[in-house]
């Protein structure tokens, strides 16, 4: 994602317009993350077979929700973890002069296992909107 596009999503996240900033905000800092996309798209198909399998596919789904928290888990290493801590530690900079993405930032920062979960929901939901 472009510096440009980025910044076009923390002024909507700013105005309130794209609901919940949590999800948006940690999806934006797992851009930091090195996921391969072989790997990320497989546990992609596994956790869209627990989507399957959970009954409506088209359900809105939250961080614990079986299949989020199975992507979670499939692509979580230490490593990872780290990176999405620094990937947020640089968003929260980012967006010190934006009150609403600022404390959306901080409250993640503060909560990396959280941020992780929400960074899967994210990914998953991607999946699900193509």
């Amino acid at each position: 994602m472009s510096e440009d596009a980025v910044q076009a999503v923390l002024v909507e996240v700013e105005a309130g317009e794209l609901g919940d900033p949590l999800p948006v905000l940690a999806y934006l800092a797992g851009q930091g993350v090195e996921l391969e996309e072989a790997e990320v798209n497989a546990a992609r198909r596994r956790a869209l077979l627990l989507v399957a399998a959970g009954g409506d596919p088209h359900r809105e789904l939250g961080i614990d929700d079986r299949a989020v928290k199975a992507l979670a888990a499939d692509l979580y290493t230490e490593e990872r973890r780290e990176q999405l801590a620094r990937a947020v530690d640089a968003l929260v900079l980012r967006v010190r002069e934006l009150p609403m993405a600022r404390e959306a930032a901080l409250f993640l920062a503060g909560d990396v296992d959280l941020t992780w979960r929400l960074f899967s929901l994210a990914l998953l939901a991607e999946e699900l909107a193509e």
